[in-house]
């Protein structure tokens, strides 16, 4: 589930850039960890006096509303105390990856155990260059360290990570349920 909490400090993002960044990540990582999180994104955005704090955090398990809230606040008093966004205002916008996010990472893939995915393959060659184009569509059936597990039409095929591009979930949507579709001789619950 795909959340976001808005909190709004009066002090202020230092000018954004890559060592910010990393300095904001650094503070940041313990508190998110210490919450059973992983801390998966910062970006900092400056337009003319407004600062915008872009965390997005992600767990086994997910993240729910309730955990994008709670992190929200124990970052936003992270912040503060070290002062670490500077004197003017900032907005810290707290949320969770969507589904629009590539896997690339063995944690990435395990979350979306279950999931039907979309991914292209990389050259045996091992220069990572996508062989072809080639695109393989299946759903995670297991994850390790090393390799995922797909069902790839009926039939389980293991891929090592070296081996796979950026994998992307497929949106999928369930089908109607046939006794909602009331037809012309029935009667809806009004009686017509």
């Amino acid at each position: 589930m795909q959340g976001s909490s808005r909190h709004v400090s009066p002090r202020s993002a230092p000018r954004s850039g890559s060592a910010d960044a990393e300095r904001i990540v650094g503070l940041l990582e313990p508190t998110v960890a210490a919450m059973g999180m992983d801390l998966e994104n910062v970006r900092i955005t400056t337009a003319g006096r407004r600062r915008l704090l872009r965390v997005v955090v992600d767990a086994d398990g997910g993240v729910s509303l309730d955990d994008i809230a709670l992190v929200s606040r124990e970052l936003s008093a992270t912040l503060d105390r070290a002062a670490a966004m500077g004197e003017a205002s900032y907005t810290l916008e707290v949320s969770s990856p969507g589904v629009d996010r590539p896997l690339t990472e063995p944690k990435h893939w395990r979350r979306a155990l279950g999931r039907l995915v979309s991914v292209p393959l990389r050259s045996a060659n091992g220069a990572g260059a996508v062989a072809d184009g080639q695109t393989v569509t299946g759903r995670i059936l297991g994850t390790d360290d090393h390799a995922v597990r797909l069902d790839v039409a009926g039939e389980s095929r293991e891929f090592s990570y070296a081996d796979l591009g950026p994998g992307n979930i497929q949106i999928e949507f369930a089908p109607l349920d046939d006794g909602a579709d009331l037809g012309a001789d029935e009667e809806g619950p009004d009686g017509h």
